[in-house]
């Protein structure tokens, strides 16, 4: 498989809702700048990491096919996650509250609405899904694998944040992201797996 002007395109849009997620994040928790250079640089490097980082996954693909679409999975993981971490933060700094049983709360609300973005990049571009006939039964499927994501993800992310004590003296905001960062992490390979060989194993072009 080649890198196409599709594969340009969507790199393109993930890489910058990315990076201006990620800019204004950044801002909340008071990183503003790096060396006296605003994060907004981050709008135009993060588009161009995606576009590097599919080509990779369509050259080791040469050797292992699972690569052609990890490489996409991986951009779209990742803006998944600035999505994720865009509304976890928004709710925090409406609320302020970053712990208990709200930050709970505030994470299953984000990642519902990262699940919806995140079935609609996997099914068009991830894996090109063709299977119309089948897409309520394929997004039966995608909701089980990602609840089980999502268990483990909130869990991760719960334990880290209301039963570790914030480390080097980071406050409650940073090791909030911190723990949603964890979370992110282990449900990101989990995912994959089961999107792989459950969801879209049999309708996936490629």
């Amino acid at each position: 498989m080649r890198f196409s002007k599709e594969d340009l395109l969507f790199a393109i849009i993930t890489g910058l809702t990315t990076g201006i997620i990620a800019w204004r994040i950044l801002s909340f928790l008071g990183v503003s700048e790096f060396y006296g250079i605003s994060f907004c640089w981050l709008i135009l490097i993060v588009p161009l990491v995606w576009i590097v980082g599919v080509n990779l996954g369509y050259f080791l693909g040469r050797w292992m096919n699972f690569f052609n679409q990890f490489g996409k999975y991986a951009a779209v993981g990742f803006t998944n996650a600035a999505v994720d971490f865009g509304i976890l933060n928004l709710l925090i700094a409406w609320t302020g509250i970053a712990g208990g049983v709200y930050y709970t709360l505030f994470k299953i609300s984000s990642i519902a609405v990262a699940v919806i973005h995140s079935y609609i990049w996997n099914r068009f571009w991830v894996f090109q899904s063709t299977d119309n006939q089948n897409r309520r039964a394929e997004f039966a499927k995608f909701l089980g694998v990602n609840i089980v994501a999502i268990l483990v993800n909130v869990g991760v992310a719960s334990f880290v944040v209301n039963f570790i004590n914030p480390l080097f003296g980071l406050d409650a905001k940073v090791w909030a992201n911190i723990g949603a960062v964890a979370g992110s992490a282990v449900a990101l390979t989990l995912t994959f797996v089961g999107l792989k060989l459950a969801v879209f194993k049999q309708s996936s072009k490629n």
